[in-house]
């Protein structure tokens, strides 16, 4: 009986017999090519088994592969670790700091409620250059999509995605300090002006916070934001800021029952609000009008945070050369690369470009001369030791004594003296000679210019004042040797000119013998404290509030650019040179004590001696006070920047600063919170300046 296959058995059949033939072909198909290739040359049977070999290993694993697959992985990551942080309980982070480092101290608002503080005095901020954010309100078609988006402070986004759009939109008028035309950029308003610098980078929200403990809200807190650019009577002539101060602050009297404003300035704030003082005492239109008891009527106090009251040598140095210790200190690590394009720009040059039409950085070049500063033979700070292990205090007497032969000035400990007072020196050697070698080295070595301008027409819109200056002027300049205090102006009015015709229409920086001269009621005097007088305010208290403890400028060492091109900057910090092991000078820049950038004198010396009791400065004897606060970094990286910071910025979450402030804003004086508080040498540094008070 014949049995009938199934359909499937066929089907199966089939499959195997056509499997068998394909083989059979590529079989036969690789015969023919091993035939073929044993007839071809040599070279072409080589060539023949490499693309063999690539088509039978088929696709690798790139280099882009492994870059987008680790882009992929930090990614998945990065939302892990976000969607973790969302969802752990808020305090956890505490929870975890005080298991590492023990129990953390309430914070000042909260401690003071304990204690039965609450708000009483209405609070008016006055903030400085970092603290001020800027927004855009008319702009040219490179700014578009930025309406109200700020340009100065916030992420600063702009500045890497179109630098040379936000450094037009940035500078000022050269002519008349002004918009340019087109321009408009303007101070943001309300606390949020200056609450974060950056996004995670606190200026004021500490402050505000902890005064938030104790009952404050936005009623009764003020952020007198202004344009920090501009000379501080033009903030009046174009934006009205300080009529709009003036009037704020009468009606947060009015509407506190009477109860005068507390104001805190920080930083270049302190010099704006000096300003605001005598303008609004004095009679319209140079002034606002308020009559000589304004102020007393009120202000129950100024709370200066860090202020410059009498200027910081490194606004020299950036309207000089647009540096300072950490950009010279850059350029040192890795040289020509900010003198060279970056995002199509040279950086320090369009720096100077930008920052010499900023007419307000003027206002804290140091004031006083070389009486407060000292000159070629002695300063205040001289025999300041750098060091933890403090040495004993010199009066330059001492030295006298063990002077050597040697053209050097040598200190008490057989170390060169640092020469504070010579602010700019032309190599190191000048910075540590004895006067009189200065004066032998400088004879001889004046030249005359011989009209040769150092511009070529070629620096396009890098241009500054330095490419009109003739070769043989920058040799001029650097073959004095040495700039004290005095000279600064000078030497600025001999490298930017223009710049200086402003600056000196606006600023005063010397001192007065006769504050009774009527030349003293110009506005130019009014933000410098050595040519003007405190309100007559005799209820009224300032503080100066700053910390220590921390290298802080004060003189630098220069050296002429090696680069003949005319669109350079010819003036550069040496940061080949540097000093002993107290570390005095470091990378041409010798430093003192103070918060980082502002030095203690300039920070504290107004409030300790100028303005303590009844001076030709302060007639109407309102109280001073002096409250230093030693620096102490964090302790890890679970603190931030520490609640014992003394740094320039940094001392604003300060605990004990934020205490002594809401003490005072809740009705305390300055005696029952302990009057002054010293750890500096600033008493020893006050008596070596013979200032007529």
């Amino acid at each position: 009986m014949i049995r009938r296959r199934g359909s499937r058995q066929v089907e199966e059949e089939a499959k195997t017999t056509g499997e068998r033939v394909d083989h059979e072909s590529k079989l036969k198909e690789s015969d023919t090519d091993d035939a073929k290739s044993n007839e071809q040359p040599p070279q072409q049977q080589q060539q023949q088994k490499k693309q063999n070999k690539k088509k039978s290993k088929g696709a690798r694993w790139g280099c882009i592969d492994s870059c987008c697959w680790f882009v992929g992985c930090v990614c998945v990551i990065w939302w892990f670790l976000t969607v973790l942080y969302n969802a752990m309980p808020s305090a956890l982070p505490q929870f975890v700091m005080q298991k590492i480092t023990g129990p953390l101290p309430d914070p000042p608002g909260v401690k003071l409620r304990k204690e039965g503080l609450f708000a009483k005095h209405p609070v008016v901020f006055v903030p400085g250059i970092v603290t001020g954010g800027l927004e855009l309100w008319e702009g040219k078609p490179c700014a578009d999509g930025l309406f109200r988006k700020r340009l100065w402070g916030g992420t600063f986004g702009e500045i890497y995605k179109r630098p040379k759009c936000w450094m037009e939109h940035m500078t000022l008028d050269n002519e008349t300090g002004l918009d340019p035309e087109g321009i408009r950029v303007r101070p943001v308003s309300g606390l949020v002006a200056a609450d974060y610098f950056a996004p995670g980078y606190f200026v004021w929200a500490v402050l505000i916070e902890n005064l938030a403990q104790i009952g404050y809200e936005e009623k009764n807190m003020h952020m007198a934001a202004y344009d920090w650019r501009l000379t501080f009577q033009n903030t009046e002539e174009r934006d009205k800021s300080l009529s709009r101060l003036k009037s704020t602050i009468e009606v947060m009297v009015q509407t506190s029952g009477g109860n005068k404003v507390v104001v805190i300035p920080h930083s270049m704030g302190s010099l704006y609000f000096l300003h605001f003082l005598k303008w609004v005492e004095a009679p319209a239109p140079m002034g606002g009008g308020g009559g000589p008891d304004w102020c007393s009527r009120h202000i129950k106090a100024t709370m200066n945070i860090a202020g410059p009251l009498l200027g910081v040598p490194k606004a020299f140095a950036g309207l000089f050369s647009a540096e300072a210790k950490d950009i010279a200190v850059a350029r040192a690590i890795a040289p020509g690369v900010l003198d060279n394009d970056i995002f199509g720009l040279q950086t320090l040059q369009y720096m100077m470009r930008v920052t010499r039409t900023w007419d307000a950085c003027m206002s804290m070049i140091p004031k006083g001369g070389n009486t407060i500063w000292g000159d070629a033979d002695w300063s205040p700070e001289e025999g300041h030791a750098c060091s933890k292990s403090k040495l004993a205090p010199d009066d330059r007497q001492g030295s006298a004594k063990i002077k050597q032969e040697s053209p050097v000035d040598i200190g008490p400990h057989g170390k060169p003296y640092a020469h504070y007072g010579r602010m700019v020196a032309f190599g190191k050697e000048a910075a540590v000679l004895s006067h009189s070698a200065v004066l032998e080295k400088r004879k001889g070595s004046t030249k005359v210019a011989n009209g040769e301008l150092r511009s070529n027409g070629s620096c396009g819109d890098v241009w500054t004042e330095y490419h009109e200056l003739h070769w043989d002027d920058v040799e001029d300049i650097a073959s004095r040797d040495i700039y004290c205090a005095e000279d600064l102006v000078g030497l600025l009015r001999r490298v930017a000119p223009k710049l200086m015709i402003r600056g000196e229409e606006n600023w005063g920086f010397g001192l007065a013998d006769n504050l009774d001269d009527p030349k003293y009621k110009h506005f130019r005097h009014w933000s410098n404290p050595l040519e003007t007088l405190l309100p007559n305010a005799p209820d009224m208290e300032i503080f100066c509030l700053y910390g220590m403890g921390i290298p802080t400028e004060r003189s630098y060492i220069y050296k002429v650019s090696p680069s003949t091109d005319s669109c350079n900057i010819p003036f550069r910090i040496d940061t080949s040179a540097d000093g002993d092991s107290e570390g005095c000078l470091k990378g041409g820049v010798q430093f003192v004590d103070g918060d980082e950038t502002v030095p203690a004198l300039s920070a504290g010396y107004m409030c300790y001696k100028p303005w303590k009791g009844k001076t030709r400065f302060n007639p109407a004897n309102s109280s001073s006070y002096v409250r230093e606060y030693n620096h102490a970094p964090p302790a890890n990286l679970l603190e931030g920047r520490g609640t014992q910071s003394g740094s320039h910025v940094d001392i604003m979450g300060n605990f004990a600063l934020i205490e002594d402030i809401l003490r005072v804003a809740s009705g305390w004086s300055g005696e029952e919170i302990g009057g002054d508080r010293i750890y500096s040498d600033l008493p020893i540094w006050s008596e070596r300046i013979k200032l007529v008070l």
